[in-house]
């Protein structure tokens, strides 16, 4: 008998020390009001895109080129690109359904088939006709999704460490996590700095690149109101809808960049999509990780430019004027 009212004890200090600890790390949703005012500063906007309020930036002068971010991330991932390509190309970024200053979208359009549609009505909104298209992670399945969809919409093509094929190992242990029932719930109330801090280090090849700000911002995004809901919702409603078969009909001239280090989508995956799309080239980059655009801005938006150059029209040559005509010339 007292051998079992000692193993009662031991489980409820267990279990009260489970609670205590669940209860230090619980992070209540950020009002939206307050990450704007931290976060959407000019040159920040904001677009109604079929009821959704989209959190946007426009930069720079030129063809057009929209990015797009991967899972959890937000249209900061691009600023380094951002930097490196405006001077001679229109910069568009934005926030998806359930990701940074967007947040949650009541439609729950939050496969890639329904954040495809959320962009053409965005662009749309913003009255673009063509225009160069990019996207990593998850951003990139979004982006072939979106050329093979709309592909009159689709200059040129870049994927970044794209997601889009069913996966042959188990994914990232955060991703199972928010769709295991019950423990999915708790990961949304209870989301400390570790393990956001954990988790971008974990998509660098090179973890020192982290900085604290770059951790700060990730964790104030996700932990927007809505937004780790939203995320629940969108990993368990799964991403494989075989659409990937349907790659080879792709006719937009494709750029493949891969992280040699991406421990979370797998450089053969890169190996995959340059072997379906008809009309691709692949550069790895030994040394990088999962973000390489954020990771070595510099490097990888040289490699872009230099694509999208190649795909513009040369200038038309303007005829000379004719000689002005001498004072004392005769007829």
């Amino acid at each position: 008998m007292a051998r079992r009212r000692k193993v009662l004890v031991g489980i409820a200090v267990l279990l009260l020390g489970v609670g205590v600890a669940l209860a230090a790390g619980v992070r209540a949703d950020v009002p939206a009001s307050e990450l704007e005012a931290r976060h959407a500063t000019p040159p920040s906007r904001f677009v109604d895109v079929d009821g959704l309020r989209v959190h946007y930036r426009d930069q720079g002068q030129g063809p057009a080129l929209v990015l797009l971010h991967g899972s959890n991330a937000s249209l900061f991932t691009w600023e380094g690109w951002v930097r490196e390509l405006s001077a001679h190309h229109r910069v568009i970024t934005l926030d998806l359904p359930g990701h940074g200053l967007t947040g949650p979208d009541a439609k729950g359009r939050y496969t890639y088939e329904g954040m495809a549609a959320v962009v053409d009505a965005f662009r749309a909104r913003l009255g673009l006709e063509r225009f160069a298209l990019a996207g990593n992670s998850m951003g990139g399945a979004v982006a072939w999704h979106y050329a093979l969809l709309y592909p009159e919409r689709v200059e040129r093509l870049v994927l970044v460490d794209a997601a889009g094929y069913p996966r042959d190992e188990p994914s990232p242990w955060v991703f199972r996590l928010a769709r295991t029932p019950v423990l999915g719930e708790v990961f949304s109330l209870v989301t400390p700095r570790w393990v956001i801090d954990r988790n971008v280090r974990g998509v660098y090849g090179d973890p020192s690149k982290v900085t604290d700000e770059s951790v700060d911002r990730y964790h104030a995004l996700l932990l927007r109101e809505g937004n780790r809901a939203a995320t629940r919702q969108r990993l368990r409603a799964g991403a494989d809808n075989g659409l990937w078969r349907r790659l080879g009909e792709l006719r937009v001239p494709t750029l493949i960049l891969w992280g040699g280090r991406d421990a979370w989508i797998l450089p053969r995956y890169g190996e995959r999509f340059d072997r379906d799309i008809p009309d691709s080239r692949s550069v790895v980059y030994p040394e990088l990780g999962h973000v390489p655009m954020e990771e070595d801005p510099v490097r990888t938006a040289a490699e872009v430019r230099q694509f999208l150059a190649e795909g513009q029209r040369p200038a038309q040559p303007i005829p000379a004027p004719p000689p002005p005509a001498s004072d004392d010339a005769t007829p």
